[in-house]
């Protein structure tokens, strides 16, 4: 092989990792600032134990901003995720307790998580009810349910071997962060390696047009409601067993977190852009901002008004951006 031809292969090779630098410096360099920040104020942040700690603390929020970013780009929205979250893992831990084997009851939870996105999905695409509505409701059923199923209680589990799978390590690496990664492959595989893809960004871009060229956007639109689920479903099963029990009140606004990493993320509040590289570097700048806080032992509530004007400030920037678009 001829030195020009090496030359080029290692050109393409580094392709994807420029394009991915280009697309989210903005979001990097503020997600750098922010560690550097942090770090400054409190020197405990960048230790081993902490940053493992806040890997592990993300990777819930970051599952449900996977679901909730390919949800957006078709110009959706899912506010039921976290009442799924809560759902999913309170009906887990008590069917474990009442000697369900622990596998069947982890299929069956997750499973349970795919109903509430199927749902989801077949309303608002069939009957072309809001997103929000739709989404809105099924939370408040979620949520109702986990409350009625615990008696309003937490509901405890000692097994460890159910445990393991929240609190268990690959090597130095918690499981939860092995998780994330796979499955953060698995959606971006999806969105630019697929058709399904290609869809999805056609069908948020302009439903219309998508829907005469042929796209099945129905079938697309209960698929991305279905995938939001299930992946709201898992998250909740392994909060559930990292904290030792199903507690119907966990993840409460949890919807916002995810919204917010994606704004942050560069995806489109209108639909049609965005990408998951940008979405888990607004998933990591939101755990780092929470930990942060928490750090510097400042007042839990600020963490949710300053992720309210994060939010507010992306999408404004994203309307500026549409703006400028639009005129040139």
């Amino acid at each position: 092989m001829s030195k020009e031809n090496n030359v080029k292969l290692v050109v393409r090779s580094k392709k994807p990792c420029v394009k991915f630098l280009s697309e989210n410096l903005g979001i990097l360099a503020a997600f750098v600032v922010i560690c550097g920040i942090v770090a400054v104020l409190s020197p405990v942040f960048l230790s081993v134990d902490n940053v493992l700690s806040v890997g592990r603390q993300i990777s819930t929020n970051a599952v449900l901003a996977l679901g909730m970013a390919i949800v957006i780009i078709t110009g959706g929205i899912d506010l039921s995720v976290g009442a799924v979250v809560a759902l999913s893992g309170t009906l887990c831990v008590g069917f474990i307790n009442n000697g369900i084997p622990i596998p069947v009851s982890i299929i069956v939870c997750v499973g349970i998580g795919v109903l509430v996105g199927l749902i989801n999905g077949i309303i608002i695409a069939k009957t072309g009810m809001a997103p929000f509505i739709v989404t809105m409701s099924t939370m408040s059923i979620s949520r109702g349910i986990a409350y009625l199923y615990s008696g309003g209680l937490p509901l405890r589990c000692m097994r460890d071997d159910f445990a393991v799978l929240g609190t268990g390590y690959f090597g130095p690496i918690p499981l939860p962060i092995i998780y994330l990664l796979i499955l953060t492959l698995v959606v971006w595989l999806l969105l630019s390696r697929a058709k399904f893809g290609t869809y999805v960004y056609a069908l948020g871009g302009n439903r219309e047009a998508a829907k005469y060229s042929g796209i099945p956007t129905v079938k697309i639109e209960v698929i991305v409601y279905t995938i939001s689920g299930f992946l709201s479903g898992f998250a909740g099963v392994v909060l559930a067993a990292r904290m030792f029990s199903g507690q119907p009140s966990v993840q409460q606004g949890a919807e916002m977190d995810a919204i917010a990493a994606c704004v942050l993320g560069g995806v489109s509040m209108s639909g049609g852009m965005g990408k998951i590289g940008g979405t888990m570097i607004g998933a990591l700048i939101i755990g780092v901002i929470s930990n942060g806080l928490n750090l510097l032992n400042v007042n839990s509530f600020v963490s949710n008004i300053v992720k309210g004007v994060i939010v507010l400030i992306a999408v404004y920037i994203d309307i500026l951006k549409k703006n400028k678009l639009m005129k040139g």
